[in-house]
Order: C-alpha cells, then sequence, then structure tokens
C-alpha cells in the first residue's frame, strides 16, 4: 500500500504545508520549530511506515504519526492561548488532527485485521 494512495497521508500534509505557511512569519523559533517539526512528522511517518515489510513496523510507525498528531493538536491549544495561533485557523487545525487521529486508528485496525486474515 503506498502512502500516496491514503486520504489520511493527503490530509497531514495539507496540514503540515498550512501549519508552515501560517507560521512562517512567527518569531517565537522554538515555538515555531516545534508545532512545524510535529506537522512535518505526521506524513512523513505514515510514508515511512507504509513502506515497512511487517505489518508490526508499519503500526509502529502509524504510532508515532498518531503521537505526532497529538502533540500537535496540544501546541495548537497552546498556540491560541499565547495568541501565536489565530483561533479560526487555530481550531480547523485541532479538527483535522482529531480527524488524523481517527483516520490513524482505523488503519492500524485494518493492518491488523488484514494480519490476522493471512495467518
Amino acid at each position: 500500500m503506498k502512502c500516496e494512495t491514503l486520504e489520511v497521508w493527503k490530509i497531514s500534509l495539507r496540514l503540515s504545508g498550512d501549519v508552515y505557511k501560517s507560521l512562517s512569519h512567527c518569531k517565537d523559533y522554538g515555538f515555531r520549530d516545534q508545532i512545524t517539526r510535529s506537522g512535518l512528522s505526521i506524513p512523513s511517518n505514515i510514508a515511512e511506515g507504509m513502506e515497512r515489510k511487517s505489518t508490526k513496523e508499519r503500526i509502529n510507525f502509524l504510532n508515532i504519526a498518531r503521537g505526532s498528531a497529538a502533540e500537535l493538536v496540544t501546541q495548537t491549544y497552546i498556540g491560541i492561548d499565547i495568541n501565536y495561533i489565530n483561533e479560526e485557523k487555530g481550531k480547523e487545525w485541532i479538527q483535522t488532527g482529531e480527524q488524523i487521529l481517527g483516520m490513524l486508528r482505523k488503519l492500524q485496525e485494518t493492518l491488523n485485521a488484514q494480519e490476522t486474515l493471512t495467518q
């Protein structure tokens, strides 16, 4: 399964790009670096996982992607609170992050079910 065919990869790729573009002028380098790294990590780990041969390895990378999505959601809440992120934009990112978390969970369940069927 190629990552490019996965809707969750496409959504996380767009989210990552939006975070980069929206925060390109943020002068707090530490905050900007942390949140953009979280965003970048989501589609990157999905891609790396989908190239792995074993289901266990794939699921491990999807777990890392889920952790990064949870980080991005948390950092977005913080960014809204400290006025680095526009509230409307932040709510959009939070909603998208939650959507990604659900999609990754379902993908892991699907991979586990496929693995069970082949055994």
